[in-house]
């Protein structure tokens, strides 16, 4: 990597994040149609009926961005990240829709933790590892938080990215990340079936092990449990704000993949810091 200052590294991981964020609020709202259409399709397919008339939903990189009100193709400007939304005041240029303020968040998410990964990992090729564990991760949950999937063709490639690291070997070595994965694999898969026997109900999806085994696999099996922990935490805290708020109802399944990835991640840039911080708080040490 060429020697240049850390806070350079650090303002063009953010710059290259804000660009990634953009792309990734195509994947997370593009990629599910997709899936479905695909879906009613093959299950035409399997029961010899007719192919759907209406086309296709829009793919990820061909079709450009546009109002998905108005259809209007939007402008360079428009496509600014982050900036345009806020030129715009939130609203379409031409039927004047509000624009969700999902765009410029999951920019701003991925321009932040973009800088944070460089910031830890210096300019290196665990940074760019890393780079694209949280870009999966923000899409992921993404998609999670709006339809309740955790889209096979994120979560396996994650899967597999993270054993084949574990060759070099880069945060883990190869029988660690093996063993990190089966075993966060089959302990969402074991509670998934022991909250199905005793009530008769689906406490969780199998994405949700499949993430966790990708985490796994990247991590190994000693971050599963502090990551179960915090994501357990983190959904405490968020669910009940949001029922307090009175944004959120009770009896509706609120999905767990998004507060999985945030404590994927957590841990992933800050583990052994906050391992030692509780070790220091209680004493151990």
């Amino acid at each position: 990597m060429p020697d240049l200052p850390i806070t350079l590294w650090i303002t063009f991981a953010g710059v290259l994040g804000l660009l990634v964020g953009s792309f990734l609020n195509v994947v997370i709202l593009r990629l599910p149609e997709r899936m479905a259409a695909g879906w009613r399709q093959e299950a035409r397919d399997i029961l010899e009926l007719e192919a759907e008339a209406a086309p296709m939903p829009p793919g990820i990189v061909r079709e450009p961005s546009h109002c998905p009100q108005c259809k209007h193709p939007l402008s360079v400007l428009d496509n600014i990240p982050l900036f345009g939304w806020l030129l715009l005041r939130g609203r379409c240029r031409y039927c004047q829709m509000r624009i969700s303020i999902q765009y410029p968040l999951v920019e701003l998410l991925t321009a932040v933790l973009s800088a944070l990964v460089v910031w830890k990992f210096g300019p290196s090729w665990p940074a760019l590892a890393g780079l694209v564990l949280t870009w999966t991760l923000i899409a992921l949950s993404g998609i999670d938080f709006r339809t309740q999937l955790l889209p096979d063709q994120l979560t396996l490639p994650l899967l597999w990215l993270g054993l084949l690291l574990a060759l070099l070997p880069m945060f883990v070595s190869a029988p660690t990340s093996i063993i990190g994965a089966a075993i966060g694999y089959l302990s969402l898969w074991s509670v998934y079936w022991v909250f199905k026997l005793l009530t008769g109900k689906e406490g969780m999806g199998y994405g949700d092990f499949k993430l966790l085994a990708a985490l796994g696999a990247w991590m190994g099996p000693v971050s599963l449990l502090p990551i179960i922990l915090l994501s357990s935490l983190i959904g405490a805290l968020v669910g009940g704000g949001l029922i307090v708020l009175q944004r959120h109802q009770r009896e509706v399944p609120m999905p767990f993949g998004p507060f999985i990835a945030a404590a994927g991640w957590v841990w992933f840039v800050a583990g052994p810091d906050l391992l030692q911080g509780y070790m220091h708080l209680t004493g151990l040490r």
